[in-house]
């Protein structure tokens, strides 16, 4: 049976939970490199307490995909019951992070967040293919992407704007700012409301047949199918996950080190090591009096640490508000790309191809960027941005079993993971490191893997996935 055409609205309405979602990862990826150096991380521990995030979505995702499949009920829907379940853990869990004490419970809260984010989000791509025809596929996910470049931009620049506002983005060593931790607990409330709104507004429809889903759904097992959902992975979905690997790596490496390499390289701020200012103990870690504050050498240099750090903070804020100008491109992007599909086809492999290039120019431009030119090279990102979270689920959608859509998103995530873990242990650093020692290289890095990533859609050839 055909499905019919839903209205823009509609569709908005169905997409609007990723508001929230990127909320939560706009501010995991844009501040949790700053929460680990002002909890003492080195710059090149960042990415190896990042691992957690990436290993979470290769379990998660296949295992939520699978479930969401394989659910049904008359009063809750297929996927709505993944999305609320991942926004209550998510909100509680973005409202707790910036009061971590310690970088090992900042990194256990990222793994918590990164779980509960996958939860959410994987059932809404696979919603998108379950109520959308053909034809209106690649409208749907650029509706999505056009939902999270409004969050992407918001969430980037909470910090920024809660400290215009009053709110202070200084605080004592190993102490996060009240600026980051109000613009978290706005995350919190966002993420969960958001969410709330799509399951409210959004009515899924039962599957085609009922009868012979119930019998499918009583004789799966979920490592059976996974298998065998391996064993029929299409042509098409191996060659985009080749392109998702160069991709993801490629913004792996700016979440991951980006706010350390702009504010020391563009900005010319780094974080200050505390302790050059501190007294030591015995192994080298800084001491502390009894209400856990800093004991420094001296109140020369408490002053000097505190000014060094009060300018480290107000770079941080306007890389966090530059990262958002990727948000906003990419909400560009998509805004241009849905009314042009509303009433055109596009060739789905050439615009993600141009798309993927341009990124990989603006992270290379990075290396020559200026406090005030550093907007043009998250522009330029947010095109490869806008294209990564649309075309290549379109190109998917067109070309894997529709009752096995959300496990084969779920696998499909594996092409994102994978190449986030490898970056994760040792990946990054080896890599930058034959460039240059200086932190901005691994920008450089980025800028490589994601033009990598446009050549490797000459590889696509199904004519199904291409046009849409």
């Amino acid at each position: 049976m055909e499905k019919r055409k839903l209205s823009f609205w509609e569709i908005w309405n169905m997409s609007f939970g990723f508001l929230g979602i990127q909320f939560g990862f706009a501010l995991q990826g844009g501040f949790m490199s700053r929460i680990f150096q002002t909890l003492g991380a080195a710059v090149d521990d960042i990415p190896g307490l990042w691992i957690a995030a990436p290993l979470t979505g290769l379990l998660v995702q296949p295992i939520v995909g699978y479930l969401s499949d394989n659910t049904w009920s008359p009063k809750y829907g297929r996927r709505k019951p993944f999305f609320l379940i991942g926004a209550i853990i998510a909100s509680i869990t973005l409202f707790f992070m910036p009061h971590s004490p310690a970088l090992w419970i900042a990194a256990g809260l990222l793994w918590v967040l990164d779980s509960s984010i996958n939860i959410s989000m994987e059932p809404f791509r696979a919603l998108v293919a379950d109520k959308l025809p053909e034809t209106q596929r690649s409208n749907g996910f650029i509706i999505q992407t056009l939902i999270i470049g409004i969050g992407t931009w918001i969430a980037s620049n909470l910090p920024w704007l809660v400290n215009k506002l009053g709110i202070s983005n200084e605080a004592n060593a190993g102490i996060i700012p009240d600026s980051v931790i109000v613009a978290f607990s706005i995350g919190a409330f966002v993420f969960l409301t958001s969410i709330l709104f799509t399951i409210f507004t959004t009515k899924e429809t039962p599957p085609e047949n009922l009868e012979q889903f119930l019998q499918e759904k009583k004789a799966s097992r979920f490592i059976p199918d996974l298998l065998l959902s391996l064993k029929e992975m299409p042509s098409t979905m191996k060659k985009l996950g080749l392109i998702q690997f160069f991709s993801w790596f490629a913004f792996f490496t700016m979440w991951s080190l980006s706010m350390p390499a702009l504010t020391e390289h563009v900005f010319h701020s780094p974080k200050p090591d505390v302790k050059l200012y501190a007294k030591l103990n015995a192994a080298e870690e800084p001491l502390v009096n009894a209400k856990k504050e800093i004991i420094y050498l001296n109140a020369e240099k408490e002053k000097e640490y505190k000014a060094k750090d009060k300018v480290y903070n107000n770079a941080a804020d306007l890389v966090g508000s530059a990262t958002g100008i990727y948000g906003l491109s990419s909400m560009a992007f998509a805004l241009l790309l849905t009314f042009y599909t509303m009433k055109n086809k596009i060739n789905r492999k050439f615009i993600h191809m141009a798309s993927l290039v341009l990124g990989g120019l603006g992270f290379i431009y990075m290396f020559y960027a200026t406090p005030e030119t550093l907007l043009y090279a998250f522009i330029l990102i947010g095109f490869s941005w806008g294209s990564i979270l649309s075309m290549p689920y379109a190109m998917l959608s067109s070309s894997v079993n529709p009752n096995k859509m959300g496990m084969m998103m779920g696998l499909f995530n594996m092409f994102i993971v994978i190449p986030q873990i490898i970056a994760a242990l040792g990946g990054i650093n080896f890599l930058y490191k034959l460039i240059g020692e200086a932190h901005i290289n691994a920008m450089l890095l980025a800028g490589i893997s994601l033009i990598i990533a446009g050549l490797c859609n000459l590889f696509i050839t199904d004519k199904n996935a291409i046009s849409g």
